[in-house]
């Protein structure tokens, strides 16, 4: 079966968040950038190293995994153990034993929440190091909305005053010259690259949107835990952060954000563990405007992300997109469709959870940082079978 896109876009001139600059970063971009993974033992850590083998502007100059310092990667993952690339590819050592201030460029922090204000509030930021972090700890603005959903006051706040949240199609322009980027989580990217244009232009109502979500197994982590065992997980599908999950705050400030009212834009949110390892889907149902069908919607997001190398908007009758359409990819593939209810439509979207849900979307950013082709390392083809 082969999917037929229309390549979508349409960009925003500026960023609708404005954030103070601690310190310029306009230097003189080097042809090389010299590339930090810290937590470099997690999937995002490998998925960066899987793409940024492609990447002709990026050397890999330090990887860091505390438990598994004094390791090679390839004793790690072992995919890393052959080939040029992973034998050139430096050990494992900790993170504070690196002199980050000489030893990177950029530095993509793949740590556990909670963990990364710390470290990243100990780099010198002002030597012109500069930060794509891959967990939660900088995307909420409100310092307690992040205490009330992650359980904990957040330790950086001057820092997350500077965070640029990074939805590449998006907020380009204030990434472009950030030291700090907030990488967007898997979910919320899904959802808000179809919802935030129709908010914008008023095509669908701000209430009663509805995202149901599924997930492999992947965006769960590396760490062993019950719930992501193979019994536990294969021959079913489980709802899991029921009313609860962290991602819906940052999702519902996205919206908010686009829909530009005092009234803040809420979601029911329901995510769900997939028997796969990677890959989300998540169907969107929303109440359309007064005379706005699935076709002007659809137009709304061909004409938003037309240039957009990433983002794709199916034509009418094709098919929704699977998760196997994209897997392994940094796309995000969407299609909308009327609902048999009058009034309501029903958005599909699809993207790879570790490749445009985290590490594809983190080296994206990257390259806008540093004035390379958005593409540049990312242009690998979907996987299939």
């Amino acid at each position: 079966m082969s999917l037929s896109f229309i390549p979508l876009v349409g960009l925003p001139r500026r960023s609708r968040r404005r954030c103070p600059r601690l310190h310029s970063v306009k230097a003189s971009m080097p042809s090389v950038v010299k590339v930090g993974i810290l937590g470099a033992s997690g999937y995002t850590g490998a998925e960066l190293l899987r793409l940024l083998a492609q990447h002709p502007r990026a050397e890999v100059s330090v990887l860091t995994a505390d438990r598994s310092a004094g390791k090679e990667m390839g004793a790690v993952y072992p995919q890393f153990a052959f080939g040029a690339f992973g034998k050139s590819l430096p050990t494992l050592v900790r993170s504070e034993d690196v002199n980050w201030a000489s030893a990177a460029d950029l530095v993509f922090c793949c740590l556990p929440h909670a963990t990364t204000q710390d470290i990243i509030a100990s780099l010198p930021l002002s030597s012109g190091l500069r930060v794509v972090d891959l967990s939660a700890d900088f995307r909420l603005r409100d310092l307690s909305s992040y205490e009330r959903w992650y359980g904990g006051k957040h330790r950086a706040p001057v820092l997350q005053k500077e965070a640029v949240y990074g939805i590449s199609e998006l907020f380009r322009e204030s990434i472009r010259d950030a030291r700090l980027v907030a990488n967007p989580g898997c979910y919320p990217t899904t959802a808000q690259l179809p919802l935030i244009p129709l908010l914008e232009k008023r095509l669908i109502l701000p209430t009663d949107i509805i995202i149901d979500a599924k997930s492999g197994i992947s965006g769960a982590g590396r760490s062993p835990t019950q719930g992501t065992l193979f019994c536990e997980v294969a021959d079913g599908i489980s709802a899991y952060g029921v009313a609860s999950h962290r991602h819906m705050p940052e999702i519902e400030q996205g919206l908010t954000d686009a829909y530009g009212s005092h009234d803040p834009v809420r979601v029911s949110f329901t995510p769900h563990l997939m028997p796969m390892s990677r890959g989300i889907l998540e169907t969107i149902y929303v109440k359309t405007s007064s005379g706005v069908d699935a076709d002007q919607m659809r137009k709304c997001l061909a004409n938003r992300y037309a240039d957009e190398p990433f983002v794709h908007v199916l034509q009418k009758g094709v098919a929704p997109p699977q998760t196997r359409h994209v897997r392994g990819s940094n796309n995000c593939v969407i299609q909308v469709m009327n609902d048999a209810i009058s009034g309501r439509a029903i958005i599909i979207s699809a993207l790879d959870n570790v490749v445009k849900g985290a590490s594809g979307q983190a080296i994206q950013n990257m390259n806008i940082m540093f004035g390379f082709p958005e593409t540049m390392g990312l242009e690998c083809q979907p996987t299939f079978p």
